[in-house]
């Protein structure tokens, strides 16, 4: 019984093992200079091959950790996006690249879609619209923050 284990174990190991390398990530955690650097997530995770991204959510808070535009929805849109896009620069990536864009804002209304679009195209530019999901919330993490931008991106 020990060889016959010993065997099927080795068979098992070579049969799975390279299925495993293919599907194994080898994953990037990063923090790119010009963000808040948090003990509690990692503003965006590389994983290769075919380098993905994903991006934690992006507030209106600087790379001090300050909120930029208290109670001013287009300005932490903007700082959001920006957030975003220092982000994605520092995993090597573009808003050429990003494939999924999830926007939560809280008490969301119909009449604020107007200027979240306008500052997400004065951002992706031309670049191919991307999967999109538009989310009101009651609350975000805190109690100040009115929009969260999560984002995927894909190196092709």
């Amino acid at each position: 019984m020990g060889l016959l284990a010993s065997t099927m174990r080795k068979a098992l190991l070579l049969f799975f093992c390279p299925a495993s390398f293919l599907l194994a990530q080898n994953s990037q955690h990063i923090d790119p200079p010009g963000l808040n650097k948090s003990p509690a997530y990692t503003q965006a995770v590389a994983a290769k091959p075919g380098t993905i991204i994903w991006l934690s959510g992006q507030v209106a808070v600087n790379s001090k950790g300050e909120l930029v535009g208290k109670g001013d929805l287009k300005a932490q849109v903007n700082q959001a996006w920006e957030n975003v896009r220092l982000a994605l620069a520092g995993s090597g990536a573009t808003f050429q690249d990003v494939v999924k864009v999830t926007t939560f804002v809280v008490n969301y209304k119909p009449s604020m879609r107007d200027d979240l679009r306008a500052v997400r195209l004065k951002f992706m530019g031309d670049a191919k619209p991307p999967a999109a999901t538009l989310v009101g919330v009651q609350s975000l993490a805190s109690d100040d923050w009115l929009v969260e931008i999560e984002v995927t991106a894909v190196i092709r």
